[in-house]
């Protein structure tokens, strides 16, 4: 979904000459000036070659295993793709003088002091938080100022083909077909809108940042607030959300209790400034922005 997205903005700008990559035969996209050539980021010959032909100068690595109960069962699988294959890249990167983005996530963090700034001690409490700060740790060796981490939480968008359900058009889904679904409580975050994300990751690009950014929306929520939320604006029932705490399920894999990010250093060195979150959920379901109201006199 975010590699779609950065296709669509920066295919669109002159300064940026785009290539996507992916596992699939043929791009999962349609529009934004890019080519695409197939790739899977864990064999390490076809990574090499391709920064041969192509001699990037900015890597942006959006490729990761993310279902964290599948990193919990597949743990081999989970570290190849999340810690092996970035430290190959960022071995390529410094070999090419290429910078490397790399994107990671919240849960690098234990969730016991949400929401995180970007000197916050990771300490994640599954296999995929692990695997994943320990891609963030092999980034660091693309060199001194040439790499950049950018953590974010929870995204959600409309992604045009091949992507899986996010939370959004979960709900929307589930409340459309009139079922009810039970969301937790106990689980606070601050969503990310895609279209959000994909900008504040071009605009480190473009001002050619390094170091860690946290980058996602700015209202701190529980997961089943952000529920009633998406119910409103779509103007569907909610009363067919109902509430349960992270025991009520059982899941191979433990998930940080409050996380969520504080965005100040995103906004003050690149400019980032993410929609407010209904008017993000609006474009999302594809009713546009909201319409704003004149004061009666």
């Amino acid at each position: 979904m975010l590699g779609q997205e950065l296709v669509r903005q920066m295919g669109r700008m002159p300064k940026y000459d785009v290539l996507a990559t992916g596992r699939d035969a043929e791009p999962r996209f349609t529009g934004g000036s890019c080519g695409y050539t197939r790739l899977d980021i864990s064999d390490d010959e076809a990574l090499a070659r391709l920064f041969d032909d192509f001699e990037p100068n900015v890597v942006v690595n959006c490729a990761a295993m993310t279902q964290v109960d599948d990193c919990e069962s597949d743990r081999e699988r989970c570290w190849q793709v999340n810690a092996d294959a970035v430290e190959t890249m960022a071995g390529l990167c410094k070999t090419h003088g290429a910078r490397l983005v790399h994107i990671s996530t919240d849960f690098v963090f234990d969730g016991e002091d949400g929401p995180y700034r970007e000197d916050a001690r990771p300490n994640p409490v599954s296999y995929y938080g692990r695997s994943k700060l320990a891609g963030e740790n092999h980034a660091r060796g693309a060199g001194t100022d040439k790499w950049a981490i950018v953590r974010t939480v929870l995204v959600y968008g409309a992604p045009e083909m091949g992507a899986r359900s996010n939370f959004v058009t979960w709900v929307r889904d589930k409340l459309t077909s009139g079922e009810s679904i039970r969301v937790v409580t106990d689980q606070w975050r601050t969503p990310t809108w895609v279209v959000d994300l994909a900008d504040g990751v071009e605009r480190i690009v473009r001002y050619r940042k390094s170091g860690v950014f946290h980058v996602s929306g700015r209202e701190f929520l529980s997961v089943n607030e952000f529920a009633h939320r998406i119910a409103d604006v779509a103007g569907l029932d909610r009363s067919l959300i109902g509430e349960a705490d992270s025991t009520t399920f059982s899941q191979p894999a433990e998930r940080p209790a409050k996380t969520g990010f504080i965005i100040l250093k995103a906004e003050t060195e690149v400019g980032f400034r993410p929609h407010a979150l209904d008017d993000a959920i609006r474009e999302t379901l594809g009713m546009g922005p909201s319409k704003p109201t004149s004061a009666s006199s």
